[in-house]
């Protein structure tokens, strides 16, 4: 009979669904991922079904198997996180209609009524995080509104990675993180009454699940997941924390010896996030931002989250290609990523203000506005599209910078992880912006890596998560780079011009949204 020394992460993003092979040690033996769909619609509606995400989820862990020999005699424990927010309701017969995502944008008017009403303070300080559409909060709420059927046909209130515990385990149930976010208060990680009463959803409190801390407590996996996935039936399963803190936990987002470190992951979104202890959260006037708990007893990550970060350079680069196009050179934004470190190089820092908000959802970090739009300020005759490529860099490195400020002090040191973390002439502006060091880890899967460190703790492989991260990640990360002193002192002018213009600007964005109101898309 083969030893027991793999652990299995499953990653369920937006997008795509990843299962993830480890040794015990936190060695990489291989994966493999699904697509996953996601159905839109003009109402603002962003919807999966629960039944194709388990299948897109059974079929990652079977494809698994098919590159990893014996992977069912060999797993020791397999662990689940996946995308956060969102509303996955079950009823008695399964599924209560489609989930609606993190991206559902329906229940704003929710969101807008909650936050004027004078319990939403008390609400904030207990949850440490702000109101905002992606939330399961405001989603039930705006269902008890206007689709109560939707929360009286169900019997929980699940998120993604819950679903697919209880399709793993046939339990009912969440973790600390999302619980104390959404309904609940990050120094204790409990629900909190106050917190539910403030949502409107006292009467619909039956509808939580039990909370349970995947370090501590696994179930069996089922008969029927076995078959559906190739597995062994009683192989431990954790339930892991949500997305961002798993992808950060892998990544080094903390470790004991060094609490002045932060970790941002900069993809098509931004998630900027720093590890502190429960009772050094610094929560902001304006009510924005996570908390969100580590599984590791009185450390919780403040977070802030720009909606678009590698979306800005997406659409800059698309100007060029579309002209390019036009002109009869057929190009792509892949084919143009390779000359941003020579544009970069072609053009001075500090010269224009960018404000990275590109996204047609507006921005909620470290301000909520879902009317504020990108643009440029300080344009003139003599600039080149060289410069524009680096305004649109920089604006990425401010909006961070923006982010942290609104935490606390800047960090030391900042760990970087997404799709920018690979472009060196991006790390280095985004270290100057900081005027911190940059450490990037070579670890190519964080989050599902982050899912099973709390499973290779839970059944007993490491004492504590301390000692995990002390073998799985603190020796992937890299050498520290520090950054440029010229470009530091040309950022610290930057900033507050950066800052000037963010301020300015939202009556600008009302009158646009106003216009564009009036004057609808097709006319």
């Amino acid at each position: 009979m083969a030893s027991a020394d793999i652990i299995i992460g499953i990653d369920a993003g937006t997008s795509v669904v990843k299962a993830v092979a480890f040794d015990l040690s936190g060695r990489q033996l291989g994966a493999a991922s699904v697509p996953n769909r996601y159905d839109s619609g003009k109402d603002g509606s962003a919807t999966q079904p629960l039944r194709r995400t388990w299948d897109d989820c059974a079929t990652a862990l079977r494809d698994l198997g098919k590159k990893i020999p014996d992977l069912a005699g060999r797993t020791a424990a397999l662990s689940v996180t996946a995308q956060g927010d969102g509303t996955w309701l079950v009823g008695r017969d399964g599924p209560v209609g489609d989930a609606w995502l993190w991206l559902d944008a329906r229940a704003a008017p929710t969101v807008e009524r909650l936050a004027a009403q004078a319990a939403n303070r008390a609400r904030f300080e207990a949850t440490g995080t702000g109101l905002n559409t992606c939330q399961q909060g405001t989603q039930m709420a705006h269902m008890d509104s206007h689709a109560p059927e939707l929360l009286d046909g169900a019997q929980v209130a699940l998120h993604c990675k819950d679903w697919l515990y209880l399709n793993l385990t046939g339990i009912r149930a969440t973790d600390p993180s999302e619980a104390s976010f959404t309904f609940g208060n990050f120094r204790d990680r409990q629900y909190d009454d106050a917190v539910i009463d403030a949502l409107g959803l006292t009467h619909r409190r039956a509808l939580l699940p039990e909370i349970i801390d995947g370090t501590q407590v696994t179930h069996p996996l089922t008969e029927e997941a076995a078959r559906q996935t190739g597995l062994r039936a009683g192989t431990p399963v954790s339930l892991g924390y949500v997305d961002m803190v798993m992808t950060a936990l892998g990544a080094g987002v903390y470790e004991p010896a060094d609490g002045d470190i932060a970790c941002s992951t900069i993809g098509s979104t931004g998630v900027h996030m720093r590890a502190v202890a429960s009772g050094d959260v610094r929560l902001n006037e304006q009510g924005t931002g996570y908390v969100i708990c580590l599984p590791i007893p009185d450390i919780v990550t403040q977070v802030q989250t720009n909606m678009a970060a590698t979306l800005n350079l997406d659409w800059v680069l698309s100007i060029a290609a579309g002209i390019l196009s036009d002109v009869g050179q057929s190009v792509t934004n892949r084919d143009l990523i390779a000359h941003v470190e020579g544009w970069l190089a072609q053009s001075r820092p500090g010269q224009i203000v960018y404000l990275p908000y590109i996204s047609d959802a507006g921005e909620r970090g470290p301000f909520v506005n879902a009317d504020a739009r990108a643009g440029f300020a300080g344009l003139s005759a003599g600039h080149r599209y060289p410069d524009l490529v680096r305004a649109v860099s920089e604006g990425l490195g401010m909006a961070m910078r923006d982010c942290y400020a609104a935490m606390g002090p800047l960090p030391g040191e900042l760990r970087l992880t997404g799709g920018a973390a690979r472009s060196s002439g991006l790390r280095g502006i985004l270290s100057a912006s900081m005027n911190a060091p940059v450490r990037v880890s070579d670890r190519d899967e964080a989050g599902a890596a982050g899912a099973a460190m709390m499973a290779a703790v839970a059944i007993g492989a490491y004492p504590d998560m301390q000692c995990c991260i002390a073998e799985w990640v603190t020796p992937l990360l890299g050498q520290p780079e520090h950054p440029d002193p010229e470009l530091v002192a040309a950022y610290e002018r930057l900033f507050p011009a950066f800052s000037a213009a963010r301020q300015a600007l939202p009556p600008t964005w009302d009158a646009l949204a106003a216009a564009r109101a009036a004057f609808p898309k097709g006319q």
